[in-house]
């Protein structure tokens, strides 16, 4: 019996991303957030996301921010890696957070019921409830391959 396609596999941008708490919608990334996640075909994930207007640090020494860029930085920035599930049909069922920019997610098994990631053509809605009740939406497009170069 044929396996059915995996959905998700391949690499994807965010076009948006949106955190909504008690009523109140922000763009945490910025409105135009940049990044990366790729679901690798051997099951594992690495994603991260940025606000592209984050500022440099002064003294250009990642371990020598001041408190304002270094907050500034970690809450404009999310990057996490692990593995991801697929069920029979093919779409994402869940993930195993291995690594992240936030140690508290590292170890955290995500179902469906906290975590959705739907294809449509080429364009994923995830949907990630956050346990204190944050909502965040993701709007994630595939990204192409590049024509081969004629030598």
């Amino acid at each position: 019996m044929a396996q059915a396609p995996n959905h998700v596999v391949g690499t994807w941008r965010p076009i948006s991303a949106t955190l909504e708490v008690s009523g109140v919608k922000s763009h945490p990334y910025g409105p135009e957030p940049q990044g990366m996640l790729v679901f690798t075909s051997d099951m594992h994930f690495v994603e991260l996301l940025r606000d592209p207007r984050l500022p440099r640090f002064a003294s250009n020494e990642r371990g020598q921010g001041t408190n304002d860029e270094n907050r500034a930085a970690m809450a404009g920035t999310l990057a996490l890696y692990g593995t991801y599930t697929v069920d029979a049909a093919g779409n994402f069922s869940g993930n195993t957070v291995q690594g992240s920019s936030f140690p508290n997610w590292i170890g955290d098994i995500r179902t469906t019921k906290e975590l959705s990631m739907v294809v449509d053509g080429n364009r994923m809605t995830e949907h990630f409830q956050r346990p204190g009740g944050a909502k965040v939406v993701i709007v994630w497009e595939r990204v192409m391959s590049a024509p081969a170069q004629r030598d």
